[in-house]
């Protein structure tokens, strides 16, 4: 065997425990983790964005009667 088959062979093992990290080995690997921290921060982002447009909307109703009973007295 060659010093490049060596090398070849040696890279090849590297990558594939790369891979097993990455991807898991029966359990989830780090991809499987990421994916689970990208989808409860969206779940979050998503929240935040709700509750800001349930904010605006409060403040816009609060305006409202300020001027409806600024308007009537």
């Amino acid at each position: 065997m060659t010093e490049f088959e060596k090398l070849v062979l040696a890279d090849l093992a590297v990558l594939k425990a790369e891979m097993k990290t990455l991807l898991g080995n029966g359990q989830p690997g780090r991809l499987v983790k990421l994916e689970d921290k990208v989808s409860k921060h969206e779940a979050a982002l998503q929240r935040a964005v709700g509750f800001g447009t349930l904010g605006g909307l409060c403040l816009t109703l609060v305006h409202l009667g300020i001027d409806y009973l600024r308007l009537h007295h």
